[in-house]
């Protein structure tokens, strides 16, 4: 399973940097992964959050599971190609 990554950029006194940095090091990791590893523990805990689909995703889904059985399928690119050019 591929997990959509985000990238963020923080600003940190250089004192708090050097801090990380030399506790990251006691422990072997580079100071990114030492800061995802405090993020991941401070919200181990926590609930993930859970939202309500919206009316216009029900619809969609309702719409599609109507229509499953026109569901295309595809061995290769070429197929795929050869589909999308002869709509």
């Amino acid at each position: 399973m591929i997990t959509q990554q985000s990238q963020i950029k923080i600003n940190l006194p250089l004192a708090l940097k050097d801090f990380l940095e030399s506790r990251a090091q006691r422990f072997g990791l580079p100071l990114a992964t030492y800061v995802r590893h405090l993020i991941v523990r401070d919200v181990e805990n926590m609930e993930y959050p859970e939202f309500e689909a919206s009316d216009a995703t029900i619809k969609a889904y309702k719409r599609a599971l109507k229509n499953k059985d026109k569901a295309v399928t595809f061995n290769n690119i070429e197929e795929l190609d050869k589909y999308l050019k002869n709509l």
